[in-house]
């Protein structure tokens, strides 16, 4: 399957402003079931300097800079990617993971470094919902499949377009959400049992996915032995080829494709759209 993706963001200012440096997280992370056959990257107006540089969490991204005012500026991505088919149940666990379990451990050094993946608010309500389908599920797998069908059954998905993020209790309470809202959910629900979870922010295309979701949200999960396994709660799915990411992090805040700030006090307003199309 080869797909062309288009996403253009515009940022428009109430008067000429001096911007200071950008990062912009539109760079598809590397992966063995795609192939970027074509990738442009329009800036206007121009930077001074641009250059690719990778965060603390391993994602590449554009650091650019200007050295004029602008009241205008739109970042254009012009992707054409082949994809392959890739299942993503094709995994070897660590032997002798406890289950069931009530708090989730992870051992070693690998224990170390996903702590700040695991640290959540205490929320007694989305740790008991968690451990009730574990309770009907006979293993960590099936547990993880029973949680993303009940999350996609009973919670509707929908587009927010005001910024942030709403609370867990709120998207668990109200039983819909964003993709974001939903994955943000999921994420502090596998965290109060214990589990390393982080956000991805990247491109999505799929059939049930409704327009307007191409720019999508999901989680990875850290399992020992498979790594990080990717789970989509607004589809109740696996990650499989149809997921092009962008950026992870141990909090969605940090995935925006765009991040920076400029001077003055003058207003701004923002548009963001994506379209992904299947060609030959």
């Amino acid at each position: 399957m080869r797909l062309r993706i288009q996403h253009q963001t515009k940022y428009q200012y109430g008067e000429k402003v001096p911007l200071n440096p950008h990062q912009l997280f539109l760079i598809p992370q590397q992966r063995t079931y795609f192939q970027i056959k074509k990738a442009e990257w329009k800036i206007f107006p121009e930077p001074m300097g641009r250059n690719q540089r990778i965060n603390a969490e391993g994602n590449p991204f554009f650091q650019v800079w200007f050295n004029i005012e602008t009241d205008i500026l739109e970042v254009d991505v012009d992707l054409e990617i082949e994809t392959f088919d890739f299942n993503p149940f094709t995994f070897i666990l660590s032997p002798n993971i406890p289950y069931p379990f009530n708090n989730f451990e992870y051992h070693g050094n690998t224990g170390e470094f996903l702590k700040i993946y695991q640290n959540a608010e205490n929320e007694p309500e989305l740790k008991a919902f968690g451990l009730s389908i574990m309770g009907q599920s006979a293993d960590l797998v099936s547990f993880l499949v029973s949680l993303l069908d009940e999350i996609h059954n009973n919670w509707s998905h929908g587009l927010r377009y005001e910024p942030g993020l709403l609370t867990p209790m709120e998207t668990f309470s109200s039983k819909e959400g964003s993709c974001r809202d939903l994955s943000w959910m999921l994420m502090v629900m596998l965290r109060n049992l214990g589990m390393a979870t982080r956000f991805v922010s990247g491109y999505a295309f799929n059939p049930e996915v409704d327009a307007g979701h191409e720019l999508h949200g999901w989680i990875e999960v850290y399992l020992p032995g498979a790594g990080w396994v990717g789970l989509d709660p607004s589809l109740g799915l696996f990650t499989d080829h149809h997921y092009i990411p962008l950026a992870n992090s141990f909090h969605p805040s940090h995935t925006l494709p765009i991040s920076g700030t400029y001077g003055g006090l003058a207003p701004s307003s923002f548009t963001s759209e994506v379209w992904i199309n299947e060609i030959e």
